[in-house]
């Protein structure tokens, strides 16, 4: 069977593998996209929603489709983080950050994940080929081309392919990269809640010995959860009934909120930190956790994905023009660069704080809780710590700054 070619193809379907759809086709008319998924591409059914840090804002505003997510978004204007141990029943306030990070730009906003999907999937344009669902049983990389087998019997060929197809990514396993891992001994519980009290914009994060407890404000009275507990303890939460779910969730936040009640039940998720050897194989890119998976501690792992997406589609639309093979290794390798130091930072971050943070010691919860308090008194390392966890980078990528490629 003859191949069916395209500039470029991309497998895997999330919100990292649609913005690399859309950002590539938007950026040069003309190429053709194939993006390739296991399942059918459809909406998300699930309530949760996912945290966008300014920067990345700023890719969605680019591309157009930020106007469409912003309908249902909530701004995040202030951060609150406590610390307390097992049984306190207060919860104090250590660190705070109040404002905005530019003028009317928030450091973040919360955006339901099936309103992403469906704006990005809206976004599509002609030049780019849906093909799912479909299995890829091989990958081949030759000197100027690589394959893909699917189950079929097809074969797509393009000069470059780009892998999004998460933790356990088959093409990187095909494409014999391997990985550093790390196992949390953690799941994250994730569910969304209706709460009593306006949470004004606010988004907390208490710190508990089990590991962190963050409620992220969503329209209405209503917050995305992400809650962290060793795995035992979260199978035996996920046992049990709604009401005593809510009793749990109450006394996790202190109460901040006011009385809860949860608007869908508990999912969980192993935690873990991995990072791929290398982000690049011939012919091959990995972007978003087929790249990098890092701990929820501080809600970077989407934005990681989509910053991989503003350099590698930069790197690839600049060869382009200047008439250069966009698979090149010399490409693929400015692409690795770009991103290796961010990533390799805000693992060791995430890590860091995991480990300082989920213990219920004495003297290193003081020494902390001097820490955070050090940090809340000092408004230029504080306004370093939120710019960088916004994606501030005035040399980063230029979807990244609001600039088109």
């Amino acid at each position: 069977m003859t191949d069916t070619s395209y500039d470029i193809a991309i497998v895997g379907g999330g919100p990292v593998g649609l913005t690399m759809a859309v950002a590539l086709t938007r950026s040069m008319r003309g190429l053709k996209v194939a993006l390739l998924d296991r399942r059918p591409f459809s909406i998300p059914s699930d309530q949760r929603a996912s945290a966008i840090a300014a920067g990345v804002r700023r890719i969605f505003v680019e591309l157009g489709v930020w106007p469409a997510m912003s309908a249902g978004a909530e701004p995040v204007r202030q951060m609150k983080i406590t610390d307390s141990g097992t049984g306190d029943i207060s919860r104090p306030l250590f660190l705070s950050f109040i404002g905005d990070v530019a003028p009317g730009e928030p450091f973040a906003h919360l955006v339901p994940n099936r309103l992403i999907a469906e704006t990005l999937l809206g976004a599509l344009g002609p030049d780019v080929e849906i093909i799912a669902p479909v299995e890829i049983t091989g990958f081949a990389a030759g000197p100027a081309i690589a394959r893909l087998s699917l189950a079929d019997g097809r074969t797509i060929a393009a000069p470059l392919v780009i892998a999004s197809d998460g933790a356990q990514s088959a093409l990187r396993r095909m494409a014999g990269i391997e990985v550093i891992a790390h196992d949390y001994g953690q799941s994250g519980l994730v569910t969304t809640i209706t709460h009593e009290l306006d949470h004004e914009g606010t988004a907390y994060e208490h710190f508990r010995p089990a590991g962190p407890f963050a409620s992220l404000p969503l329209p209405g009275r209503r917050s995305s959860l992400v809650w962290t507990e060793s795995n035992r303890r979260a199978a035996e939460l996920k046992t049990l009934p709604p009401a005593e779910i809510a009793a749990e969730i109450e006394t996790a936040m202190g109460s901040s909120l006011g009385r809860v009640t949860l608007d869908e039940g508990l999912q969980a998720f192993p935690l873990k930190l991995q990072i791929a050897r290398s982000f690049t194989a011939p012919r091959l890119a990995l972007i978003g956790d087929a790249a990098h998976v890092v701990h929820p501690v501080a809600g970077q792992g989407l934005n990681l994905g989509l910053k991989d997406v503003a350099a590698l589609a930069e790197v690839v639309i600049d060869a382009i023009r200047l008439g250069q093979d966009h698979g090149a290794p010399e490409n693929l390798e400015r692409y690795q660069q770009w991103r290796r130091f961010d990533t390799a930072l805000m693992a060791m971050v995430t890590d860091g704080m995991v480990r300082l943070f989920s213990n219920d010691i004495a003297p290193v919860r003081a020494l902390r809780d001097l820490g955070m308090g050090l940090v809340d008194r000092l408004p230029p390392v504080k306004d370093a710590l939120i710019a960088r966890a916004a994606g501030l980078d005035r040399h980063g990528p230029k979807l990244l700054r609001g600039l088109q490629i």
